[in-house]
Order: C-alpha cells, then structure tokens, then sequence
C-alpha cells in the first residue's frame, strides 16, 4: 500500500466515516444481491479531460479498507498534469469490494484533482510575478484535504485555521476603535504572525506601526495596490485579495505583491472529469 498521511488528518477514519455514510446499516445492497462473493474484477480509473491529479493515494485507501489484498497500481504522480484519455490507476481484486468503494474514491478524486486543476490555471494565469495561496473558504471537515489539493495546483497554504495566525479584519478594527488600536492588541498577546487587513492606502503606515507583520490589501486596484507595495517598501509581506480572478490575477501580481489569495480555488472548483471501468478478471 502507498504510504500516505497528511498532517492534521486522520486518514483511516475519513476513509470508515465516508465509507459508513454511503453503506449505512444496510449495506451494499446491490452488489450483495447481484454480484457473487467470489467474483473478481479489473479497473482502470482514468481521466477524461486534462487535469491536475490530486488524491489516488486517498483512493487506493477506500478500495484496500474493503479487500486488504487488491492489487492497485498507482500510474501517475500527485500534482502531474495529464492529458484526456490518460490512465490514473488499475486494479484487480474482489468485484463487490471494487463497486462499494468506487464512488468514494471517485468523488474523492474527482473533487481533490477540480481543485487542483484549477489551481494549476491560477498559478499559470499569475506567471510567476507573486505567490497564489489559498483561504480558509473549504467545505467544513475537508479543509486538510482541500489544501493538500491546492498544494498539488502549485499554490501555497494560507491560515490552516484561526490557530495559527491573527487576521484582524474590518469587524475586528470596529470593535478595537482602529487599524492600529487591532494591531497593537494582537501584539499584547503574543502572536508573534499578525495579518492586519487593510482597504485603503492610508491605513498601510499604521497598521505597520502598529505590528503588523503581514498586510493583506483588500479589494483594493491596481494603482493603490501599487502606493502599498511602494509604501511597504519590503518591510513586511504584502497579499492582494478580493474579487481576483483568471483574467485579473496577472496585472495584480504584476503590481509587486508577494501574494495573491484566491477562495474560489476551494470554493467553486468543478469536480474533475475522472471515470472507472470494470471487467471480469
């Protein structure tokens, strides 16, 4: 078996939570009743558009928690890109185990490999001028999943959580009076990472002199994107957020930001187009 963890996630018991959802207290009704326990099949999972693969390590899981000893063969590396028609993986073993496990692993696939996917075009459309991250906008219980998925894109992890950085954003400012009074509170504390979203250039100065030790510049354009960079002058990384898109992200990352955040990466990619094809063995 493919050893494969990811930090944050208890692999095995996603893979018997969402195996349990779909089999219920029933179980597989259909395969108990239609196919025999000693039928054996072969499949080939492949791709039906160009992708970025991400999660056949988390798929060979839920076929090998159903028949410990089916044969899977791993064709393609995490984070490739691949064209139309391309080959993921094959396997042989125990037909009913196969169809039980097929659409969790598919929707897992195809899910993690959208993200990736999109990511990828992000990463591309950005050409290298700063560096994509992604958000905390995920599908609550499958953030680690989500971001291991946006890694694979080629993007980098923003916040896994609200553990291990402060964002002070505009309802934080509203409650500590301003950018500075926010800033200077999280410094108070000890945080030693402290975002300090800001939304227009003349809160740039005091949110650094406040503490800040990275600014996230909110829905802000092009020409005042280019005054905080100025402003910054390197002392601190600088994001660019809000509204990015495909067609926008280049000239944002061409204004001199570090970083360029993007929730849509977790919040609307398409799940990718990935099939599974059994025959008898």
């Amino acid at each position: 078996m493919t050893e494969f963890t990811l930090p944050g996630l208890d692999l095995d018991a996603f893979v018997r939570a969402t195996l349990a959802e779909d089999l219920g207290s029933g179980g597989d009704i259909t395969s108990l009743a239609v196919i025999p326990a000693d039928a054996r099949f072969e499949g080939v999972m492949d791709s039906r558009d160009a992708i970025t693969v991400a999660g056949l390590p988390i798929a060979e899981r839920f076929f090998r928690a159903l028949d410990p000893a089916m044969a899977i063969e791993i064709l393609v590396e995490e984070g490739e890109g691949v064209t139309a028609g391309t080959d993921l993986m094959r396997l042989s073993g125990n037909a009913r185990a196969m169809l039980t496990a097929e659409r969790s692993a598919l929707n897992t696939v195809q899910h993690l490999s959208g993200i990736a996917t999109l990511t990828r075009r992000y990463v591309d459309a950005l050409g290298g001028a700063a560096t994509l991250l992604d958000t905390r906008k995920t599908i609550p219980g499958l953030r680690v999943l989500e971001k291991y998925a946006t890694r694979m894109g080629g993007a980098t992890n923003h916040r896994m959580g609200l553990w291990d950085a402060a964002m002070i954003k505009d309802n934080h400012v509203a409650v500590a009076g301003s950018v500075e009074e926010a800033a200077r509170r999280a410094v108070a504390a000890g945080i030693e990472t402290i975002i300090v979203e800001v939304d227009r250039v003349d809160q740039v100065e005091p949110a650094l002199g406040a503490g800040a030790t990275h600014l996230l510049l909110d829905n802000m354009g092009l020409e005042d994107l280019r005054k905080s960079v100025a402003i910054v002058a390197g002392r601190v990384p600088v994001e660019a957020s809000g509204g990015v898109t495909l067609e926008t992200i280049g000239a944002i990352g061409a204004t001199g930001v570090t970083y360029v955040s993007v929730g849509r990466l977790t919040q609307s990619a398409p799940a990718a187009d990935i099939g599974l094809d059994f025959a008898l063995a």
